[in-house]
């Protein structure tokens, strides 16, 4: 193998892993977690730290998943940097990512035991369950252009509420209307990644049959309204 493949292969397995993407496991936890702070001036960091790992490795389910069910559809024929491309065994992606969920799981199961309260759970099985239906079988309704309201509510008011809860269950603080509040901000932003997402696979979204909104929209149109999109969600 020449130093050019290897590099290649490199950036392949980069694009592949999506480490920015996490981010977007990160950033609901943090945030929440900084919200709740701010509430009650304390800040339990086994349960910070034990929350973020666990989103993280939720996410990688997420993203390991969403390779396998796209490779069924054929969507992906043409992205060399699909693990599932990447590795040749659907199978290996699929058991890993299931790993990733179990043990991501277990983690929101320790911050339950040490409350003795299953809120936390009940609201990220919420999450875990718009992101199966966002690509998972029979649903797929990422591919019926409803990812970024999905997106939305798992990655806003649901992941920043279970985050706030998280450290505020033992007090007195309202956390809803503020979990809502900040979450709906961040779900915005969250949303509009994804829809950044789909502007340079728009070609095989039609042949897979996917509508994504930039499918629906057109390029030129979407990209004329992101702009706007973006600059009145700061704003």
């Amino acid at each position: 193998m020449t130093a050019l493949t290897e590099g290649s292969t490199a950036k392949l397995w980069l694009a592949a892993i999506k480490p920015p993407m996490y981010s977007v496991a990160i950033m609901p936890i943090w945030l929440g977690t900084a919200a709740a702070s701010s509430q009650t001036h304390t800040l339990n960091w086994e349960i910070f730290l034990t929350f973020l790992s666990s989103a993280i490795l939720i996410l990688a389910w997420e993203n390991l998943l969403n390779d396998v069910f796209d490779s069924e559809t054929g969507i992906d024929q043409n992205k060399p940097h699909s693990l599932v491309n990447l590795t040749g065994n659907k199978s290996l992606i699929f058991a890993l990512g299931n790993l990733c969920l179990g043990v991501g799981i277990l983690g929101i199961l320790a911050i339950c035991w040490w409350q003795q309260d299953f809120t936390v759970l009940g609201l990220i099985l919420g999450c875990c369950l718009l992101g199966y239906f966002y690509q998972g079988p029979p649903f797929r309704l990422g591919y019926q252009g409803l990812g970024e309201i999905l997106c939305f509510f798992a990655f806003g008011p649901l992941g920043v509420a279970a985050a706030i809860y998280s450290q505020t269950h033992s007090h007195s603080q309202s956390w809803s209307g503020l979990s809502l509040a900040i979450g709906s901000f961040l779900g915005v932003t969250t949303s509009l990644i994804l829809f950044c997402s789909h502007f340079h696979q728009v070609a095989d979204d039609l042949a897979a049959g996917k509508r994504s909104p930039i499918v629906r929209l057109g390029t030129e149109r979407a990209a004329q309204l992101l702009p706007w999109a973006c600059g009145g969600h700061l704003g």
